[in-house]
């Protein structure tokens, strides 16, 4: 077991007590692969008998709806939508995330808060105003991080959907049309998450390669996790 450490001041209702599940965040940008990469480690993790708890951004039951009308309307301002994303997280971790620890699950996290952070300080919010508001978080037993290249992000984006208002910054960038915000945006981004990767211990994956690649490297770094449980 493992006794859960934060970045800050943890809350105290969630104890101090050893946990015996594990927490493995998957990060990286849109469109890189991680819904893909994380449905096939629920199903490979699941077929060797582990119990999953999978969770991700706005998929709180009390702001997630919230969070997806105030982005359809544009209608909030940088500080205020990362608070709206920071309470979401708290509701995530104290009703999902803390639970499945302590039932000895493993916590998949589609994104953390360093997608948070990445996203608040590229449009300007003081980073250790966001490094405040989310010291509560539990450090994660894994971080994993699917590493590319905005030329080889882009088509894969394009391939798939339409570029959309908030992946291309329009919320804050004002290009001259949406694939050259998109660029932009997503370079920003990319550099920030390099950035963060030494702050925080990132282990990158190199996501250019093609999906069983990527998938079988990630399978290397969970399995360490998993030998930490077993032993």
């Amino acid at each position: 077991m493992v006794t859960p450490k934060s970045y800050g001041h943890a809350p105290l209702q969630f104890g101090q007590d050893p946990m015996p599940g594990r927490l493995i965040v998957v990060e990286g940008t849109d469109g890189v692969g991680r819904s893909t990469q994380i449905a096939l480690l629920k199903e490979w993790l699941e077929n060797a008998g582990y119990a999953v708890q999978e969770t991700g951004f706005r998929r709180s039951e009390l702001t997630g709806s919230g969070i997806d009308r105030a982005m359809r309307g544009h209608t909030l301002d940088h500080i205020t939508l990362n608070l709206f994303y920071a309470t979401d997280f708290w509701d995530r971790l104290e009703k999902s995330i803390i639970p499945a620890l302590q039932a000895g699950k493993i916590a998949v996290a589609d994104r953390y808060i360093y997608s948070m952070i990445a996203r608040a300080r590229v449009r300007g919010v003081p980073a250790r105003w966001l490094d405040d508001v989310l010291e509560f978080a539990i450090v994660p037993d894994r971080i994993l991080y699917l590493d590319i290249d905005v030329d080889e992000l882009l088509p894969r984006v394009l391939s798939c959907r339409e570029l959309d208002h908030w992946e291309s910054g329009e919320d804050f960038l004002r290009g001259a049309d949406r694939h050259s915000c998109f660029v932009e945006y997503q370079g920003s981004l990319l550099e920030e998450f390099r950035n963060l990767s030494d702050q925080y211990g990132f282990e990158t994956i190199n996501a250019r390669r093609s999906v069983k690649d990527v998938f079988e490297d990630l399978q290397e770094r969970v399995l360490a996790t998993l030998e930490t449980m077993d032993n």
